[in-house]
């Protein structure tokens, strides 16, 4: 059974180091039940201008003179203090999102502890660079680049992997110096609140790091990307809402970091262990109910092996247990919406209903792991992304067509391969118009390699030095010899 879980502590904003818990409270709900478990304070303008202010100011105090090896020992703190309260996290984690616990304590905790290290790390590493430049008179110059912060920097997390998200942009905006002003999902705050207590007892100098809730549109997310104080934005989530904030940022040229939304394709050649590929694809299709931006939701299979595959993935679908919820009503009807119009277009091979648990279980949000067929590449639920459990199969002949049809549409963040032939893997992967590309596998992630989408699905890439960089602006001093 999926566990039931309660806020267990109250959710507040965190500005130049005091926590704040004014503002009109919005209701949290567990996605499990569908109880109210809580609330959240909707910030203020008058809260968030403090937010930067203090970001501001902090920039100018002592944070202004650390060092790279003061700051690397710091995020080492803050990850011993994720792994001090590990348990509080997991708790969040689950209460705020609904998935289960196994899936919190095993790849969302632990990854943002990983997140702070690895930044922690790759800081103590970084150095300079510096030329000896000729010059008529014969006596040179040196040359030699620094690496200097950005200044404020805001970061809007999503809800799916509120604490994962949040930690893989705080972190190396801290690293390079920055000061942040945050703002998760008004649905999932708790993870984040907890993080501010972590870096309050890591001795973080007050307004180094501020914490704001509240929803986007006319609220807390709007006046914190168009506040002039702002100098660069770092957001995951929905494409539509990267455009919106990408215009308010480019009146100010404020530079952007955005991992945005996808649709994202899967290939099976006939020559790949089926076995191993349906295996792959449950992960890939139905982990945290499909609501991981790197789901598969479109499966292109060859014609020799569709029908096998097919039945087996479908037989998989209905047998998966331990699936969460969606992370609320609207979002749960939403994906009911496209499961609906695709039954009466297409056919429902698995799932495509509401599960029903005969306990408290049928007053949360949830939708079974659905597997589609049938539906034209032009079809809402092939072309939309869905961001549910559903993922809809269709077949190809050549190798051609399934690039052509992988390649299709307007995102590209991720893909998978499944072949059994080197020489495919090494062609197919990477002629495939995504940022991230895996091959008889998904989801494997190693943190120092580039990371982020291309067309509709981002701008820019995170992940070791590439995030280093975003945070941070080069200038180079030149001293005549």
């Amino acid at each position: 059974m999926t566990e039931v879980h309660s806020v267990s502590s109250p959710v507040r904003h965190y500005v130049g180091g005091g926590f704040d818990a004014s503002g009109a409270p919005i209701p949290l709900v567990d996605p499990v039940t569908g109880r109210v478990a809580g609330e959240v304070p909707q910030a203020s303008r008058e809260v968030v201008d403090r937010a930067v202010r203090a970001a501001r100011e902090a920039l100018r105090g002592t944070w202004a003179v650390w060092s790279p090896a003061e700051r690397s020992r710091l995020l080492h703190r803050i990850a011993d203090g994720i792994e001090r309260r590990f348990e509080e996290f997991v708790a969040a984690e689950c209460a705020d999102t609904g998935k289960p616990r196994a899936l919190a304590s095993t790849v969302d905790i632990p990854r943002a502890v990983a997140n702070f290290r690895s930044y922690a790390e790759l800081l103590a590493g970084r150095g300079e660079r510096s030329w000896h430049t000729a010059t008529p008179d014969g006596r040179g110059a040196l040359n030699y680049t620094i690496h200097k912060p950005l200044g404020v920097v805001a970061v809007i997390s999503p809800w799916n992997l509120p604490l994962l998200l949040l930690s893989w942009k705080v972190a190396p905006a801290l690293a390079t110096g920055n000061t942040v002003v945050a703002k998760p999902s008004e649905l999932t705050p708790g993870t984040a609140c907890l993080l501010a207590e972590v870096l309050a007892e890591a001795e973080v100098p007050p307004g180094v790091f501020n914490l704001v809730h509240g929803p986007g549109a006319d609220a807390a997310g709007q006046w914190l990307t168009e506040h002039p104080g702002v100098d660069a934005v770092a957001f995951t989530g929905e494409s539509r809402t990267g455009s919106m904030i990408m215009r308010a940022a480019a009146e100010r040229l404020a530079p952007v970091s955005f991992e945005l939304g996808g649709k994202n394709a899967g290939l099976v050649f006939d020559d790949a262990d089926l076995e191993q590929a349906v295996a792959g694809t449950l992960r890939s299709a139905f982990t945290h109910s499909g609501q991981v931006c790197l789901c598969t939701e479109r499966l292109y299979v060859q014609r020799p092996v569709f029908d096998a595959f097919a039945a087996a993935l479908a037989t998989g679908a209905k047998e998966l247990s331990g699936y969460g919820p969606m992370v609320s009503a609207a979002h749960r009807d939403k994906v009911l919406g496209h499961l609906e119009r695709a039954a009466t277009d297409g056919d429902v091979l698995a799932g495509g209903g509401v599960p029903r648990f005969g306990d408290e279980r049928d007053g949360g949000f949830w939708v079974e792991p659905t597997v589609l067929a049938g539906l034209p590449e032009d079809h809402p639920a092939v072309r939309d992304e869905i961001f549910g459990p559903v993922v809809h199969l269709a077949p190809f002949d050549t190798e051609d067509e399934a690039l052509a049809l992988a390649n299709a549409g307007p995102y590209g963040l991720a893909a998978t391969v499944w072949t059994g032939d080197v020489s495919r893997a090494h062609r197919v992967a990477p002629a495939l118009e995504v940022g991230t590309a895996w091959v008889n596998t998904w989801n494997l992630r190693d943190l120092r390699t580039p990371f982020g989408g291309v067309k509709a699905s981002g701008i820019g890439r995170e992940g070791g030095d590439h995030s280093l960089d975003f945070f941070s602006e080069p200038m180079n001093v030149c001293v005549k010899l």
